[in-house]
């Protein structure tokens, strides 16, 4: 078993998000709320991630684009949830490029992913944290490891998704996730064994 032994498991719901995008395309405007249900949380925390406050901003106008563009996209829920995500993060660049603020995404020469299992641990474990502590977390890493980390477990893709929405190779990505997340699972750790953090205590 190599470093790509353990495979991305499928976001548990993109059969279902797969069939109401395929009934969106068709016309019908409830299918388009489902899928937008759907994609919305996980697109919003990895916009947080990116531009902090005016990720519902960007969120809208990337839905505006996802909207008009529908009739365009060709694939299944996983493929949406990555399409959704590239064009989320384009909007994400153009506004920190109209601020004249470098991009933090810039030092991402990553590709996420298909990381070994002994490191599930922290993916679990942030999984289970509410998404506002989450994101401070995963605030904290440097550049190139927090995008890798949004995109895997906060938007939920996998390496090859993830690395045609940063247009970088697998390799880098996988690279950026799996110290990411080493370095996430070191903070955890290190949370669960100060004083006073058990539940209860106060």
């Amino acid at each position: 078993m190599g470093q790509g032994a353990e495979p991305r498991r499928p976001h548990a719901r993109d059969d279902e998000l797969g069939a109401a995008v395929a009934r969106a395309q068709e016309g019908d405007e409830a299918a388009f709320a489902v899928a937008y249900r759907m994609v919305q949380p996980g697109l919003l925390g990895y916009l947080r991630g990116l531009v902090g406050p005016e990720a519902e901003d960007v969120a809208a106008d990337a839905w505006l684009e996802i909207a008009r563009d529908l009739g365009r996209f060709r694939g299944d829920g996983a493929g949406f949830r990555g399409w959704t995500a590239t064009i989320a993060r384009h909007r994400a660049l153009d506004l920190l490029r109209r601020q004249k603020v470098r991009p933090r995404t810039t030092v991402l020469e990553r590709d996420v992913f298909d990381l070994p299992a002994a490191h599930n641990t922290a993916e679990q474990a942030l999984e289970t944290l509410s998404t506002e502590r989450a994101l401070a977390l995963i605030g904290e890493l440097p550049p190139d490891q927090r995008e890798a980390v949004l995109l895997r477990v906060v938007v939920g893709l996998d390496g090859p998704t993830a690395a045609r929405v940063l247009s970088k190779r697998p390799g880098t990505v996988r690279t950026a996730a799996y110290r990411g997340l080493k370095r996430l699972a070191r903070q955890l750790a290190g949370a669960e064994d100060a004083p006073g953090t058990e539940e209860g205590a106060g």
